[in-house]
């Protein structure tokens, strides 16, 4: 995970892909623009140190992501970084987060998917170290699909950690990684971001309430938790 740059984006033989694309640069330089503020809220947020996390956004057949091993605060509008669903580097010349496999598992898995958010958070990590899933103690755990599992450990950066984490994500917008971490998804940046945050919390209220000598968290159930997500389908502002 070091700050390093790849070659060309583009192969011989393909001059024009982004003449072909007139009206492509725009959306990805306000998505980028988005991308990067995010990277940097998680940093902001301690839900991340340094680079240990990732962010990306999906526009159209290019996937956005964040460089391995450079610090949020130091992207400009300059370090583009892009590749397309099969992971050949298409835009930019940083080399994309070695975690880019766990990426596009996701976007391959659900076509409805638009940005996912990596982190080290501390409690969702600690959590990741005590249990299989995370026991519902709270609502919000409805706006993730339901009880949050916890994918088995593998190294960073394999295809074996995005098949696991595809199997925990299974009905699901986040899980955890076992010693490891979090991710999330959505149909926005702002959503995956906030899922991110939900989960962190919950861990977070989990630990403190299991904490407490003598005491048992008490759980919702899951009649409980589908009455929430019936009610989470029509929360928010309608147009």
């Amino acid at each position: 995970m070091t700050y390093s740059r790849a070659g060309g984006a583009d192969g011989p033989g393909e001059p024009d892909r982004e003449a072909a694309e007139p009206t492509a640069e725009p959306a990805r330089e306000a998505a980028w623009a988005e991308l990067v503020a995010t990277a940097r809220r998680t940093v902001a947020d301690g839900l991340v140190v340094g680079t240990s996390g990732n962010v990306s956004v999906r526009v159209g057949d290019t996937v956005l992501v964040t460089p391995s091993g450079v610090s949020y605060d130091r992207l400009a509008p300059r370090d583009m970084t892009g590749v397309d669903l099969d992971g050949r580097q298409v835009l930019g010349t940083l080399v994309p987060t070695s975690e880019l496999p766990m990426h596009l598992a996701v976007y391959r898995a659900d076509p409805g998917a638009r940005a996912v958010v990596h982190t080290h958070a501390v409690h969702a990590t600690a959590v990741s170290l005590l249990v299989p899933e995370l026991p519902p103690v709270h609502y919000m755990t409805a706006a993730l699909g339901g009880p949050v599992r916890v994918a088995p450990y593998a190294a960073y950066g394999t295809d074996e950690l995005a098949r696991g984490m595809l199997d925990a994500l299974a009905g699901r917008t986040g899980c955890l990684l076992r010693n490891h971490g979090t991710i999330t998804y959505g149909t926005s940046l702002d959503q995956a971001y906030d899922r991110t945050a939900q989960l962190e919390w919950m861990c977070r209220l989990w630990l403190t309430a299991s904490s407490v000598p003598g005491h048992s968290p008490s759980l919702l159930t899951p009649d409980q938790l589908a009455e929430v997500a019936e009610r989470l389908r029509g929360y928010g502002q309608r147009g």
